[in-house]
């Protein structure tokens, strides 16, 4: 008897593993399908994200040339785009919201100490926590039509290391300019 139970027990797992096979294989192409992740908010959000991706991305190529002049023009423009990001317009919960503001509140400090600084390297340092709170905050809001790539150079600040982010695998490096171009890895990529 029991090993009739078990048998039936057996088949049953088997009926239930084939019948599950096709939805567990829709699931899985799906979520192949689903290589593009989403990009919930209003247009007007998406709009205002991508100017300040943009002077982000010109900040960085500046600090790659090392011309600090240009550095602080972008580190200003991208403070006032960072400072007029429509917020308001995000529709999520008040909690994650106000984490939402003291992100950008903090980038947009960090980018006015960036053009306080006098030296290259103090830049740079700067510009390693703007990175970081900037993909944060596109993590978390998407960035829509768009794949952003986070870069790593394993070498910057002393063999520390630090992360950027780039619209292309491009090698580029903003820690160490031209010379070290080969100090880049794509360590993460967000396709929106």
């Amino acid at each position: 008897m029991k090993g009739i139970i078990t048998i039936s027990l057996l088949f049953y797992v088997l009926i239930m593993t084939a019948c599950n096979q096709p939805a567990k294989q829709e699931q899985q192409e799906k979520q192949g399908d689903q290589g593009v992740l989403q990009a919930p908010y209003a247009a007007e959000f998406y709009d205002s994200l991508q100017v300040a991706m943009d002077t982000y991305y010109d900040l960085t190529q500046d600090l790659t040339e090392g011309n600090i002049t240009y550095a602080d023009k972008w580190a200003g423009l991208l403070k006032q785009h960072i400072d007029s990001l429509p917020l308001h317009t995000l529709q999520m919960d008040s909690s994650r919201l106000e984490l939402m503001r003291t992100n950008a509140g903090s980038i947009s400090s960090e980018l006015a100490g960036m053009q306080g600084e006098k030296t290259m390297e103090n830049k740079r340092a700067a510009f390693e926590m703007v990175s970081d709170m900037l993909f944060d905050l596109v993590k978390t809001t998407g960035l829509k039509g768009k794949t952003v790539y986070r870069q790593y150079c394993p070498m910057a600040f002393n063999d520390r290391g630090a992360y950027w982010i780039s619209k292309s695998t491009k090698p580029q490096n903003p820690y160490f300019g031209k010379d070290m171009l080969s100090c880049v890895q794509v360590t993460d990529s967000l396709k929106y």
